[in-house]
């Protein structure tokens, strides 16, 4: 699980920004929300331009060199901080795999490329490499001079652990082999003027072909009736067929006409949670950008009772209950911080404290 990030100079953030998820309180409510002393579940809050969706984005920067699952293209454009003198993002990422701490720093230039990277394990060092020095416990990599002066000179900018992972034989359980493991499940994504995501599957599809291929459209109907209360007469498809159709008026229709915009998000959100089984990591930014308040919280109902780290941004305060989350579990960005809610506050929130009244009264500060 990520139990720590933190991330410099990247985009709108000129200073560090660093996020705690190994400190929650002891409520004793909703506990499915906190796993093995880790938030498991989380919703951030923030005013626009407080870097809601950099600071995910940012989260997300590891799968772009450790992984082979689908990147945005985009991602590079306007990376490092315009204000900064400083050429370099640097990114600290910390997990905690059964009783293994890991800690993974690196720095990139504009370009993305890796420029420093040092990784421990245990507060044990693993490998260091600055400029154009490099150093590596030789008793778990034993290597040559050769070998460690081109990792030194790194021309072409590798990934020192991918290299790891791909020169040794590494057992099942091993650290490299969980991390990488984890990284390749982490899905980030957001369906506002465009659908994009980062992560956990290796190339997009069309919703109404998976849903068909995948024999789920009367699956798919259960689901938008469930959250959502809506009904729709959907045709059963012949073979070949790649479009959802709805019987309307004695008519046969296609799905994404007569649909809602929130309901085509909810298709969306259908289809990842149909991948989320596999997941170890998911970042939903502005999930409800398009949703019914009532919706957005039954939708974060279902996604908080997966099995994975789950986490959304949003603006909507009425989904910042003790009836949902916990206090712990509600953060605020803004201003180069992010914190949970009860550590923005000398109150000792409860359960019967209606926090979301609170927090529009200004109780919280960062």
């Amino acid at each position: 699980m990520l139990i720590k990030f933190a991330v410099a100079n990247y985009r709108g953030f000129n200073d560090k920004v660093a996020w705690s998820l190994n400190r929650p309180s002891n409520y004793s409510f909703n506990t499915f929300a906190i796993k093995d002393g880790i938030v498991k579940n989380g919703i951030v809050y923030g005013p626009n331009g407080s870097g809601k969706s950099n600071f995910a984005l940012a989260l997300f920067d590891i799968v772009n060199h450790l992984s082979q699952r689908w990147k945005k293209a985009d991602y590079y454009d306007n990376f490092v901080y315009a204000g900064s003198e400083q050429p370099l993002v640097h990114f600290h990422y910390t997990f905690k795999f059964g009783e293994d701490e890991l800690d993974y720093t690196y720095q990139k230039d504009a370009n993305g490329k890796i420029k420093a990277e040092e990784l421990s394990l245990n507060g044990e060092g693993v490998f260091v490499r600055k400029g154009k020095e490099f150093s590596i416990n030789d008793k778990e990599f034993p290597m040559d001079d050769a070998v460690k002066k081109g990792l030194a000179e790194n021309a072409n900018d590798i990934s020192v652990v991918n290299f790891l992972l791909t020169s040794y034989p590494l057992p099942e359980k091993h650290y490299l082999i969980r991390l990488q493991t984890f990284v390749n499940s982490m899905l980030w994504f957001r369906c506002l003027e465009t659908r994009e995501f980062i992560g956990l599957v290796t190339a997009p599809v069309n919703l109404d072909e998976f849903i068909i291929s995948k024999g789920l459209v009367n699956d798919f109907s259960d689901f938008i009736k469930r959250v959502s209360e809506q009904s729709f007469d959907f045709i059963p498809p012949s073979e070949g067929d790649k479009v959802l159709l709805c019987s309307f008026d004695a008519k046969k229709v296609p799905f994404d006409k007569i649909a809602s915009t929130g309901t085509l998000a909810l298709m969306l959100l259908y289809y990842w949670i149909k991948q989320m089984s596999s997941a170890s990591f998911v970042f939903i930014d502005e999930f409800d950008a398009f949703y019914h308040y009532r919706l957005s919280y039954e939708v974060c109902k279902l996604l908080f009772s997966l099995d994975c780290q789950a986490f959304t941004s949003s603006h909507n305060t009425y989904l910042m209950s003790n009836d949902l989350l916990r206090p712990d579990c509600n953060f605020i960005i803004n201003n180069n911080k992010i914190k949970p809610l009860n550590e923005c506050t000398n109150k000792e929130l409860r359960f019967g404290h209606n926090i979301e009244k609170l927090f529009r009264g200004n109780a919280f500060s960062l």
